[in-house]
């Protein structure tokens, strides 16, 4: 069993601390937090370890989840990296690109591994469809949140739509081809609403829509691919699977039929995947420690936190383009 120490015990590293503590797969050891008051707060009230230091907390642990906030996460991830801890880190995995190759370049480096807190890969509704979605052809991305200053230090598509970019990039192999982007900042200084669209070379598109000023929440990716439609609720967890396929001879008179403008008879059909009750981020947890001790890449590797962070960091000048 791997020992795990938590930086940060904010409203996130919290969730960590809870699932690192209910995991049967981890041992937690404590976690370290600048803010005496908020270090006093958790220990009185949740029981867990508080340490005086970054560096004594990483000392105890295998595992340093670095859930701090992200113009930290570099010098957090150097110094663990360099005591030969592996590290998992929150989304985004730096503040700029350099900082996150560089990351990755250490890692090597010091033989650690390291992944990124990407959670939706590990949604269980997007699990249950992953294997489905063989060539996406054109996507449909929403992430809307209520407006809370937490995260309100960056831009939109750094707190939010990044989830999405990851998603895509995990989907589509193929180069980025052109990007249009605009955003706009009404309450923070930095853009609250934001839209993009990713053509690819494979002829892929990809159309997002982030927004942390909404009336309601909504976390739903939509995937267009040849004969079938898939749509991703990340947030009830709930999916929609329907397929497609040629009218035979032996279709049910019930099904639901549909003629295409040459004549050409089809037959939609619906699935219902099993979604498995799990929490996202103990799972990812989990699935960390696993690919540790079974010498395996992680599902989110730190070379997939740069591609997203690359990605995102496009897109955020194409917006400097469009005051």
């Amino acid at each position: 069993m791997l020992k795990i120490g938590v930086l940060g015990a904010g409203h996130l590293g919290k969730i960590h601390l809870r699932m690192a503590k209910a995991s049967k797969e981890l041992k937690l050891v404590g976690f370290f937090d600048p803010n005496p008051v908020v270090s006093e707060q958790v220990t009185s009230e949740y029981k867990y370890t508080s340490f005086e230091s970054p560096q004594a907390l990483m000392e105890a642990s295998d595992i340093v989840a670095i859930v701090t906030p992200t113009l930290s996460h570099f010098d957090m991830a150097q110094q663990a990296i360099s005591l030969k801890k592996h590290v998992f880190i929150e989304k985004p995995i730096a503040a700029s690109l350099d900082e996150a190759k560089k990351i990755e370049l250490l890692a090597a480096k010091h033989g650690v591994f390291g992944q990124v807190g990407h959670v939706e890969r590990f949604n269980p509704a997007f699990e249950s469809v992953v294997k489905s979605l063989t060539s996406p052809r054109f996507i449909e991305a929403h992430r809307l949140s209520e407006f809370n200053p937490r995260g309100t230090d960056v831009s939109v598509v750094l707190d939010l739509m990044i989830h999405d970019l990851d998603i895509v990039l995990s989907l589509i192999d193929s180069p980025v081809k052109r990007i249009d982007a605009s955003g706009v900042a009404v309450i923070s200084e930095t853009p609250d609403i934001s839209n993009a669209r990713i053509e690819f070379e494979n002829g892929s598109v990809a159309n997002f829509t982030a927004s942390r000023i909404s009336l309601k929440k909504m976390r739903k990716s939509r995937f267009f691919q040849k004969n079938s439609y898939i749509a991703v609720d990340y947030l009830t967890k709930k999916v929609e699977v329907v397929k497609i396929k040629e009218v035979t001879n032996t279709t049910d008179d019930t099904a639901l039929l549909l003629t295409n403008a040459e004549g050409v008879k089809k037959q939609l059909y619906f699935e219902n995947p099993t979604i498995e009750d799990s929490n996202a981020i103990q799972k990812e947890l989990e699935h960390f420690a696993t690919c540790i001790q079974q010498n395996k890449t992680p599902r989110v590797s730190l070379q997939d936190g740069v591609k997203a962070l690359d990605l995102a960091h496009q897109i955020i000048e194409k917006m400097k383009q469009f005051p």
